[in-house]
């Protein structure tokens, strides 16, 4: 069972990734997925960008430079998580420190994995990440985000600005109450035992 911690405010440094159309295949390559564990996938996270042929990091990419170590949020472009239905794709992430994402969009199976996962996604429109990223090269120490998911609100930590976004309503209930898909079916459990009770006999399975 996946234990979903519960989710309400937030604080992290930036990791900024200004590419579009990021695929699984790019978050986790295919050759890493035959560990059975949920863990451990952190030292494959986009490997093909972190490594060169010989497995040497390399140095200027944004997830190997020291200053954003510890980054726990990863500000990228639209369509992150396109392609396979990967859910490795998001242990990777989650073990490398992110909890939460913040791009344009997001593939819809991505985000039922995110979601499965304890990982957050924020979607915004074009022009609110473009001054995101235009914020995090500008300040010296890093970009860092205050999200605030009961208030649904995004503070800018270094200049004091926010930024309001939106989510499904389903889905923050169960981030801020660190719900798994059990626990959702289980808060619907009285909702059920009515409707066996209730659904006319010819409805009920034959033995």
């Amino acid at each position: 069972m996946i234990i979903i911690e519960p989710f309400t405010i937030t604080t992290g440094l930036v990791a900024p990734l200004p590419r579009s159309n990021i695929d699984t295949d790019i978050i986790i390559p295919k050759e890493f997925l035959k560990r059975i564990e949920r863990n451990g996938f952190d030292q494959f996270l986009m490997y093909d960008w972190r490594f060169d042929n010989k497995g040497n990091k390399k140095e200027d990419f944004v997830l190997n430079r020291e200053e954003y170590a510890n980054s726990s949020i990863l500000l990228t472009k639209k369509n992150f998580g396109i392609g396979s239905s990967h859910e490795n794709a998001v242990w990777a992430l989650k073990d490398f420190g992110f909890k939460v994402i913040i791009a344009e969009s997001f593939a819809d199976i991505f985000k039922i994995n995110c979601s499965k996962n304890g990982i957050l996604l924020v979607e915004l429109n074009e022009r609110v990440v473009d001054y995101l990223f235009d914020a995090e090269s500008k300040v010296d120490g890093g970009l860092y985000l205050k999200i605030d998911l009961e208030k649904e609100i995004i503070t800018n930590e270094n200049s004091g600005s926010t930024i309001v976004f939106n989510i499904n309503p389903h889905l923050k209930t169960k981030f801020l109450n660190g719900w798994n898909d059990i626990d959702m079916t289980i808060q619907s459990l009285h909702q059920i035992e009515r409707y066996e009770r209730e659904r006319p006999s010819y409805l009920s399975p034959s033995i």
